[in-house]
């Protein structure tokens, strides 16, 4: 059966970032969609201090309803973990599963810095303060995010810009309606796997999770394997 697959970046892409992924899903028969969040990549020059999560939990709620989708698998990377969380929560009527790639599991009144482990929280709150005029996290080295070829390097870094930090101290503010609809947990296992934690709690929560042998960007350093893994996931 067709599904309609909404792919949600994480923090300093843009929606250009599944271009891998997105062909193999609709050679499969699906419709997908990738939206580029308000204040990031193209849509940069939207970026205010008042974006937050609020913000971009809107964009997507919006999306989904203007062009009237139903039966979303709604995958966030990264960041967009909490997105996906806020957004199931206000339209759990169209989502149909959730997916969490290498991404943030949240809980109502949990803002995703406090989330993060101490050491990259306090690296993020400091890149902020230092260099991002006290609401901007610039991006981070590719390296330690495990991307290492040239190819990739030359593809992502002009088109990434800084992160409003608003979206990472934002809490969650659910009601638990979206708590039924399905979810999975998809890890990227070869780099200093910072979402460990949250594999582990879904893994407490009784949702599936998938181990993929790439860095955090698995979307271009391992588009093939993610598509499967997002293609068995609908199938199962």
């Amino acid at each position: 059966m067709a599904e309609t697959f909404v792919l949600v970046h994480g923090a300093w892409h843009g929606g250009w970032c599944w271009d891998r992924v997105a062909p193999l899903l609709r050679e499969a028969g699906h419709e997908v969609h990738a939206p580029t969040l308000t204040g990031l990549s193209e849509r940069s020059h939207l970026l205010s201090p008042q974006v937050g999560l609020d913000t971009h939990t809107d964009d997507l709620v919006r999306h989904l309803d203007v062009l009237g989708l139903r039966e979303v698998v709604l995958v966030g990377h990264s960041y967009a973990g909490q997105l996906v969380t806020a957004v199931t929560d206000r339209r759990p009527d169209v989502i149909a599963r959730r997916v969490y790639l290498d991404a943030f599991v949240g809980s109502d009144g949990e803002a995703a810095a406090d989330l993060l482990p101490e050491q990259v929280r306090h690296h993020w709150a400091s890149s902020a303060a230092d260099d991002g005029f006290g609401w901007l996290v610039p991006p981070r080295s590719l390296a330690v995010l495990g991307v290492s070829r040239p190819e990739d390097l030359d593809w992502l870094t002009p088109k990434l810009t800084a992160h409003p930090w608003k979206t990472y101290t934002d809490p969650l503010h659910l009601t638990g309606a979206g708590s039924e609809v399905p979810a999975a947990f998809v890890e990227c296992v070869d780099w200093m796997r910072v979402f460990r934690a949250h594999a582990a709690r879904a893994h407490a929560r009784g949702w599936p999770v998938h181990e993929l042998k790439t860095g955090h960007e698995a979307m271009v350093t391992a588009p093939g394997e993610l598509a499967a893994t997002l293609l068995d996931l609908v199938e199962s």
